[in-house]
């Protein structure tokens, strides 16, 4: 899709249960399903499409009255998965695939998950406190309501910008249209979509200093996603305990002689399927600037081998 620094190796399916943008596209269409499916049981139940809305839809969505938070606190998290527009959802997966795709390309598999909620988080905080501090929004506040994935997804835009702003999208075109392109463009239309939404443009904006913030702080080291991922591991570990048991290093490397065009007998590592999937789990797992100098190098070989 893009042009990156190191060579191309194939990789494992992206249906694989370690692909972190493949789950966030399934919660959101799985959510967009259900949320249809009981539209249809009022519906087949002679219930009005209104009733739905009233009664349903809103221990989804997040509303601006705290009040009425109080009594669905869980909606701060699933108005990030909520819509039942299809337009709207369409569009929000197909930037969510876009600069998510390129984010796990250039920082690995575990960065895209804790930053779609820090900027999801971010919008609603700043949703809540306008509506409710705000004079000229107050009078709104009954009944507004905020859902739907475009804020997590600008944070995902941004930071992959801000890491990599001249990351090249179809490089056969032209030589490849920038990154920063990409997301004017993007943020261009989730604004001019936002215009007639009173008070949806400070969430926005506060999700994208999210996204900045959150990417300038993997430039300089700092992972705050880290205590996400450490939390979700142990969790899952509880159920899988043979996860908990570390791998061993293997008692010998494997080694071949190669001898073209270079001394006899000077030991090379071999290439292998499962070298490289390691490697690749690594890059998923840390970003591919944490892999050795050795382990560059066999991606190279492995890319000339077509392996």
């Amino acid at each position: 899709m893009g042009y990156r620094d190191y060579p191309k190796v194939r990789r494992s399916s992206i249906w694989a249960d370690n692909n972190a943008l493949m789950m966030l596209i399934i919660i959101n269409v799985l959510v967009f399903i259900l949320l249809h499916f009981l539209k249809s049981v009022y519906g087949l139940s002679g219930l009005s499409q209104e009733l739905f809305m009233k009664n349903t839809y809103p221990w989804f969505t997040l509303p601006a009255d705290m009040t009425k938070l109080l009594q669905r606190p869980w909606t701060l998290v699933t108005t990030m998965f909520t819509q039942l527009n299809t337009i709207l959802l369409l569009s929000s997966l197909f930037w969510l695939w876009t600069f998510g795709y390129i984010l796990q390309d250039l920082t690995g598999n575990r960065k895209i998950i804790p930053l779609y909620f820090y900027g999801g988080l971010a919008a609603v905080v700043v949703f809540l406190l306008s509506f409710n501090l705000v004079p000229q929004l107050k009078t709104f506040k009954d009944t507004a309501v905020m859902l739907g994935a475009a804020p997590p997804v600008m944070a995902i835009a941004i930071a992959a910008t801000t890491v990599s702003p001249n990351y090249r999208i179809f490089p056969m075109i032209g030589g490849g249209i920038p990154l920063w392109a990409m997301t004017a463009a993007f943020v261009i239309i989730d604004f001019a979509a936002i215009g007639r939404t009173t008070g949806m443009f400070l969430p926005h904006l506060a999700s994208a200093a999210v996204g900045f913030l959150y990417a300038r702080a993997l430039l300089n080291g700092n992972d705050w996603g880290a205590w996400m991922n450490h939390l979700y591991d142990k969790l899952t570990n509880l159920f899988n305990p043979e996860r908990n048991i570390p791998r061993r290093n293997p008692v010998k490397q494997e080694v071949f002689y190669n001898t073209r065009g270079k001394q006899p007998f000077k030991k090379t590592t071999h290439v292998t399927q499962q070298k490289i999937d390691e490697i690749l789990d690594k890059i998923n797992q840390r970003g591919f600037d944490r892999l050795s100098d050795e382990e560059k190098e066999l991606l190279k070989r492995a890319s000339e081998e077509d392996l």
